[in-house]
């Protein structure tokens, strides 16, 4: 069962990611994106669902930090799929180079689909010029 390493601090985004994962996948949830490296860090998820909205440490800035660390060789690489607040966002997904992204609120089964992508070694959307909320 993939393991599945959720950031939010908003409890609707986890409930709205559990019940569209949960049954296939291992959901653990982080409040804080700082704590985010610490996790994988010491357990290694297969995907990294980032709210961009989360608390001390947004979401672009924790991607990139991953990013920076598996590059460097100090974490695993693993795909990271950013929540979007707005299509307006897209472009801070591509600059910190999330391997996936969807706008909120979250469609149950877009979720699934850009997990199912990313755990594959895809991307979401396949296409990455495609926007965002046509991708779900």
């Amino acid at each position: 069962m993939p393991d599945v390493l959720l950031a939010t601090d908003a409890d609707w985004i986890a409930d709205d990611v559990e019940a569209a994962l949960g049954g296939d996948h291992e959901v653990r949830r982080v409040r804080r994106g700082v704590d985010v490296t610490g996790e994988v860090a010491s357990s290694p998820p297969d995907l990294v669902v980032l709210d961009l909205q989360i608390g001390n440490m947004g979401g672009m800035a924790t991607c990139m930090s991953l990013h920076l660390d598996a590059g460097a060789g100090r974490l695993a690489a693993v795909p990271i799929l950013m929540l979007l607040d707005r299509a307006d966002d897209v472009f801070l997904a591509r600059r910190s180079s999330a391997d996936g992204w969807l706008v909120k609120p979250i469609d149950a089964f877009g979720l699934r689909r850009a997990a199912t992508s990313l755990l594959s070694g895809g991307r979401w959307p396949a296409d990455p010029q495609q926007p965002a909320a046509a991708a779900s």
